[in-house]
Order: C-alpha cells, then sequence, then structure tokens
C-alpha cells in the first residue's frame, strides 16, 4: 500500500467517523464500531508515518508494515 492508498484509506474512515458521531445516542454496534475506527486510524498514521521516515533516511518505504493495534493504541499523542 502506497502513501497514496494510504490516505484514501484515512479519508474514507474519517469520513465515516464523522457520520457514525452526528448522531447524539449511539448503539452498542456503534459504539465498538467507533472503537474500531480510531484504532484502524491510528494504525494508518502510524504506517504513513513509517513510510516517511523510511523515505528521509533513504530506507525503502515498502518495508514499512502495519503495527498491531495493542502497539499503536498505546503511543503518546
Amino acid at each position: 500500500m502506497d502513501e497514496k492508498d494510504i490516505l484514501s484509506r484515512i479519508h474514507a474512515l474519517v469520513d465515516e467517523e464523522h457520520k457514525l458521531r452526528e448522531g447524539t445516542e449511539h448503539t452498542e454496534e456503534q459504539r465498538a464500531r467507533m472503537s474500531q475506527l480510531e484504532a484502524d486510524l491510528d494504525q494508518c498514521w502510524d504506517l504513513l508515518r513509517q513510510r516517511r521516515a523510511k523515505r528521509q533516511y533513504d530506507e525503502d518505504p515498502d518495508e514499512a508494515e502495519v503495527r498491531p493495534e495493542s502497539t499503536v493504541e498505546n503511543y503518546l499523542q
């Protein structure tokens, strides 16, 4: 997945998240989906940062890999 694909995925996830958050009362299913969207977004942003860092240091950006949700969810922002 190249940066353009990652950014497209991020935009799609953000759009879905915004649509879900528009309502005031959410079902348990919607809350679970929002939580999953947040985790997916964290993974996408992490992958994008990895690719950019590898490119900056003359490494192959295609070697960047999606890190587990448990890893990216614990990053400080």
